[in-house]
């Protein structure tokens, strides 16, 4: 079996999460919309991108399944778009909440981070971990291996 070294970096999930998701715009569309912004509007005044720019990125994530796209209408108005997380859109919380809480440690204003998270059955902040499926949490890299997987081709 050949070494993680010996493998192309043609077929890296990593890479093909950034094309759909790794992009500022987009990643800021995510963020509005786990803090419950759904409508076009909102996010342009949330986050302050171009209009056309914000249209691409909530295309792109429409079309890979991140976000589902429903209309509604306002009394007199012509019907628009609203947009809301999926399942697959859920999943990405956890990358989003790494981010964060790395941005808090290394480039939080300093007055300090903006949003705290915190259990709300608890009051205690929550954390982005590592766990593997024995329970073991708290892993960093030097506890993993990394092994080719089934989608490896040979560099």
């Amino acid at each position: 079996m050949p070494e993680v070294a010996e493998v192309s970096t043609d077929n890296c999930s990593v890479a093909r999460t950034l094309a759909v998701v790794g992009e500022k715009w987009s990643l800021l569309v995510l963020r509005e919309a786990f803090f419950g912004t759904a409508r076009f509007e909102e996010f342009q005044r949330r986050i302050g991108c171009a209009r056309n720019l914000l249209t691409q990125r909530l295309a792109t994530l429409v079309e890979h399944g991140i976000l589902d796209r429903d209309s509604y209408r306002e009394p007199g108005q012509r019907a628009r778009p609203e947009y809301h997380l999926t399942g697959k859109g859920r999943e990405l919380y956890p990358v989003l909440v790494a981010l964060m809480q790395w941005g808090d440690r290394h480039v939080a204003d300093p007055a300090g981070p903006s949003v705290l998270l915190t259990h709300h059955d608890c009051g205690e902040p929550v954390h982005a971990v590592l766990t593997c499926g024995a329970g073991h949490d708290q892993l960093t890299r030097t506890d993993l291996d990394l092994h080719p997987g089934p989608g490896a081709h040979p560099a």
